[in-house]
């Protein structure tokens, strides 16, 4: 046993050196039945009844997941092998009193479910989510663990993990529960590939564990495309973390039947996906990149809120528009910095994010940090009660990455290109991150929303600018001015339809003699403002009998905004009459300036080229206080501006 703590020793306190540690052995008699045979034992325990959970959440996941639901067949001993009965006072726990001062317990765990936050068992492989497969015990969450791995039968399996090595290539150990926890494992005959980047005198390995039936050759690129993401995202923050085992791992399973997921870890994200690498590469390196980006943000810049991780209780933090929605600006941008993605593809994922924040009526009912504390009912969350979440919720990933867009862009049109987002970030890791990494699986230095504010006004040099920021875009309900802001990179914001008709963003479905409401009606639309409602058979509009979508553009061909439409509705077999009075079309869409026909000055080109253009090639990024000289021409400015005022609401 000595040997297998040898890995941690130099991690942990003298006391925590004194205690065994608790000891996991994972076996998979029967994996065609989805099940995994856990055996733990919890030594030299405190004679008080010991209380054994089951995790009701997962890092890095903010809702309940209530693992216990899959556990099953458990029996309980003590050292002797005494067989010992425990109490039940919830469905999550097992308190066991009686015990000769160990405890040792087996059960079996169902899981058959690809994410990045259950546990799925098959003849292939076991996706192992820690949360939803091993129980731990109150009061021993700072002993070390083992960990042994077990493979089924005849099954050439090896393990993928950010867990620490241990004797032999099967067991493993970890410093604590809560980075036990934070460590997902791939069991399974995996193809792999590996790569280094030097950082100063590090040269951390990048361990890419794919379980997929893809090809070597889409191996090999994929592998070429998570490179250069890893290469251009250190460049934001100027160095990689010092990942534990100096290696960090892409836990990645891409087969027909998992779900789309992505989920950070400390050293580590689980990737998983249905789609396969000659289809669907590109989506599935905008994952690669938003959750590598969490290494940094959120595993160890972590808000208070969310440090340490509670596992029996909904995760509640204001602070996830930016520990998700930074993520989600940083996650397509540093694709168009690798050359994955082109300036058009970028402007008009960012086009797509504008209007969702912008249009959104939930804007005007919450801010974004109170949209990121009400998480734990829409984090995979489920319910069989309707609600009202499309009017009353915008997603903190969404918000947060607007946020961020506007914030970097707002920094740079202040201080002439000197200061960036990217110093915004790095002066949080060098601040929260870095310093507060020294005990794994726990950040020693967690930030609050007031530290955000002082950190922001330190960078920009201006404290009212930081206070004024957070109390209008993050605690109030403001949106930045995005067409001035992207004018200077000669990205265009231009109405989608000028002078189209639209009478709310409505999905309707064909039901035989009308179309079907099939979700919520959006506050203060046209529709909204006629009386219609989810739920709803359009039966006419503007006298045009409704079958399809198209009959919609039908009766809306050749009117104007501001022009009164009938339109005859039934609902709950109720036939009623109401009118719709058109508006023009609010969405736009953002283009670069060369698809209006125009060239992008010298200037506009060099803006973009400072905020899109490669890292890497430019080896280096401007520091605070380098000399600007980056305004463009203010025409192209005021006349996107001009547009977009034309359809704000």
């Amino acid at each position: 046993m000595t040997r297998l703590l040898i890995v941690v020793v130099s991690f942990l306190p003298a006391a925590a050196l004194a205690q065994p540690p608790v000891s996991y052995r994972l076996s998979f008699p029967a994996p065609e039945h989805r099940w995994m045979q856990v055996e733990v034992t919890f030594p030299e325990v405190p004679p008080a009844p010991l209380e054994i959970r089951m995790s009701r959440s997962s890092p890095g996941r903010y809702a309940l997941h209530e693992f216990a639901k899959n556990v099953y067949d458990v029996r309980v001993t003590d050292g002797s092998g005494k067989s010992l009965t425990p109490g039940r006072p919830n469905l999550h726990q097992w308190d066991v009193a009686g015990h000769d001062g160990t405890v040792r317990l087996s059960y079996k765990v169902f899981g058959d479910r690809v994410d990045g936050t259950y546990l799925a068992i098959d003849t292939t492989h076991a996706h192992i989510n820690m949360p939803a497969a091993l129980m731990w015990a109150r009061g021993l969450e700072r002993r070390p663990i083992a960990i042994r791995f077990e493979p089924p039968a005849g099954a050439a399996w090896r393990v993928a993990t950010q867990l620490f090595p241990g004797p032999d290539a099967r067991t493993f150990t970890a410093p604590n529960l809560q980075y036990l926890m934070d460590s997902p494992a791939e069991f399974s005959a995996f193809a792999e590939r590996t790569f280094t980047v030097p950082d100063g005198a590090r040269r951390p390995v990048f361990r890419i564990a794919l379980h997929h039936r893809g090809s070597e050759a889409e191996l090999d690129a994929y592998a070429r495309d998570t490179e250069a993401i890893v290469r251009e995202m250190k460049l934001v923050f100027g160095e990689f973390p010092a990942f534990e085992n100096n290696t960090y791992t892409f836990l990645a399973d891409y087969l027909p039947w998992a779900s789309g997921d992505g989920m950070e870890h400390r050293n580590s994200t689980v990737l998983s996906s249905a789609g396969s690498l000659d289809r669907a590469r590109a989506g599935l390196l905008g994952t690669v990149s938003h959750e590598f980006f969490h290494a940094w943000n959120v595993e160890r810049i972590r808000p208070k809120s969310l440090e340490p991780f509670n596992f029996e209780d909904a995760n509640v933090s204001g602070e996830l528009w930016l520990a998700e929605g930074f993520t989600s600006y940083y996650g397509p941008l540093v694709l168009r910095r690798a050359g994955l993605t082109s300036v058009a593809d970028y402007a008009r994922s960012i086009g797509g994010t504008i209007n969702a924040v912008v249009l959104s009526p939930g804007r005007h009912v919450r801010t974004a940090e109170e949209m990121s504390r009400f998480a734990p009912f829409v984090d995979a969350a489920a319910a069989i009660d309707r609600t009202n979440f499309d009017n009353t919720f915008i997603s903190y990933y969404t918000w947060g990455a607007a946020i961020g867009l506007g914030l970097d862009l707002t920094l740079r049109d202040r201080s002439d290109g000197r200061v960036t987002l990217d110093h915004f970030m790095r002066a949080l890791w060098q601040e929260f991150g870095k310093s507060g990494e020294r005990v794994p699986g726990y950040v020693e230095r967690p930030y609050t929303m007031a530290d955000l504010k002082s950190v922001l006004a330190r960078v920009a040099g201006d404290e009212a600018f930081a206070r004024d920021f957070f109390a209008r875009y993050i605690q109030g309900h403001d949106v930045v001015d995005y067409a001035r802001l992207l004018a200077w990179a000669g990205l265009l914001v231009r109405p989608r339809r000028p002078g189209a008709p639209y009478i709310g963003d409505l999905d309707l479905q064909p039901a035989g003699d009308g179309l079907h409401v099939a979700s919520l009606v959006p506050f203060d639309s046209p529709a909204y403002d006629a009386g219609l409602e989810r739920d709803d058979i359009i039966v006419s509009l503007g006298g045009i009998r409704m079958t399809d979508g198209q009959d919609v553009e039908s009766a809306l061909r050749g009117r104007r905004p501001g022009e009164v439409v009938p339109v005859v509705f039934r609902r709950r077999g109720v036939e009623t009459t109401g009118s719709v009075r058109l508006v023009e079309d609010p969405r736009v869409d953002v283009i670069p300036v060369e698809e209006s026909g125009r060239t992008p000055s010298d200037a506009q080109r060099r803006f973009r080229e400072e905020w899109l253009g490669s890292r890497v090639a430019a080896a280096a990024l401007p520091a605070p206080g380098a000399a600007g000289g980056r305004r463009p021409d203010g025409r192209h400015a005021a006349e996107t501006a001009r547009l977009l005022n034309r359809t704000a609401r």
